[in-house]
C-alpha cells in the first residue's frame, strides 16, 4: 500500500498543518493566486489559497456563523451588507438567512475561486448563489471599498491572511475607506487571524481599525481547521458597542435562526478575550492612544 499524500498549509513561519488527501479536486495557479482543492477524511473538502487554510466544508459553519451573525444581530436593524472576499459563499449564505438583509454586495478578486466555489460547495453555498438579493462584482476589494458611492450597514471582510493580495485588507487606508462606506451605526468585522501565532499580524491590524474607528474591539472563535489556538474576528464602530445587547435582546433577534455553532450566550461570551489575546489589544490600541 502506498504512503497517503499529505497537503500541508505553509502560511505560518514556525509549524506547519497537514491534511491526508483521499482524492485532488484542483490543482491551479489563477494569475492571482495558488488553489488547492482537496477532500480530507475528517474535514471534507479542504481549500488552500497560497498555501493557507480558507474553508472546509466540515467546519466552514463555525467562522461564516460567527462573522455574520455577529454584527448582523448586534446592529438590529441591517439592510444592506458588503462581503469583501468570501469567495466561497459560505458567509453570503449565513446573511442571507436575515430575513431583514435587502441586500448583499459581494467584492471578490478572483472569478476563479466563484466558480469552483459553486461546483463543489454547493452543500453550504447553494441558496446564497441563486438568491437574488446577492449581487457578486469581481473587483479589488480595496479599490471598491476606495470609490464606490454605495452604503452599508455592515461591511464583512472575509480576506485571506496578510501577504500578497490580501495584505491590502488590513491597512488604515484601507479602514478608512470602509468607514466611509458606512452609514451612520454601522459595523465593520475583519478577519483578523490567530493571536498567538500571528501576533504582530494581529496588532497590526487591531492598531489600524483603532486608529479609524472610535469603538475598536474583537472576538473569538474556536476553529479545528485552523491550528494555533482562538481566531479572532475586529470588530470596528463610530458609536456600536457589541456588549450592548443583551442575551434577552440576542434571544428575541436570532429566534428564527438556524445554527450549528452561534447562539446569544456564546456571542456574549466571544468578547471575553484570553488574556493573551486582551493584552496584545490593549497594546496595540494604547501604541496610538
Amino acid at each position: 500500500m502506498s504512503e497517503p499524500r499529505w497537503l500541508t498549509e505553509t502560511a505560518f513561519a514556525n509549524m506547519r498543518l497537514s491534511f491526508e488527501v483521499t482524492r485532488v479536486l484542483r490543482e491551479d495557479q489563477t494569475p492571482q493566486q495558488r488553489i488547492d482543492l482537496i477532500e480530507n477524511p475528517l474535514f471534507g473538502k479542504v481549500l488552500m489559497l497560497d498555501g493557507a487554510t480558507q474553508v472546509t466544508s466540515a467546519d466552514e459553519f463555525i467562522y461564516h456563523e460567527m462573522m455574520a451573525h455577529v454584527p448582523i444581530l448586534a446592529h438590529g436593524a441591517a439592510r444592506d451588507v458588503l462581503i469583501i472576499g468570501g469567495g466561497d459563499g459560505g458567509l453570503a449564505e449565513e446573511v442571507l438567512k436575515h430575513p431583514a438583509i435587502t441586500r448583499v454586495v459581494q467584492v471578490e478578486i478572483d472569478a476563479q475561486v466563484v466558480e469552483f466555489a459553486r461546483e463543489h460547495f454547493a452543500e453550504f453555498n447553494a441558496s446564497a448563489f441563486t438568491d437574488p438579493r446577492l449581487h457578486i462584482e469581481i473587483a479589488d476589494g480595496a479599490e471598491f471599498a476606495a470609490t464606490t458611492d454605495q452604503r452599508f450597514d455592515v461591511i464583512l471582510i472575509d480576506s485571506t491572511d496578510p501577504i500578497g493580495p490580501g495584505a491590502v485588507l488590513f491597512t488604515k487606508a484601507f479602514y478608512t475607506s470602509l468607514r466611509r462606506c458606512l452609514r451612520p451605526g454601522g459595523i465593520v468585522v475583519t478577519q483578523n487571524g490567530i493571536p498567538f501565532v500571528q501576533r504582530d499580524e494581529f496588532m497590526d491590524a487591531m492598531r489600524n481599525l483603532a486608529q479609524v474607528f472610535q469603538i475598536t474591539e474583537c472576538y473569538v472563535l474556536a476553529m479545528p481547521s485552523y491550528a494555533g489556538g482562538h481566531m479572532a474576528l475586529g470588530w470596528g464602530s463610530v458609536d456600536r458597542d457589541p456588549r450592548e445587547p443583551d442575551v434577552d435582546v440576542l434571544t428575541q433577534r436570532s429566534s428564527a435562526l438556524a445554527t450549528r455553532y452561534y447562539t446569544p450566550e456564546v456571542h456574549r461570551a466571544a468578547f471575553a478575550l484570553p488574556r493573551y489575546i486582551l493584552d496584545a489589544r490593549i497594546a496595540a490600541i494604547a501604541i496610538d492612544r
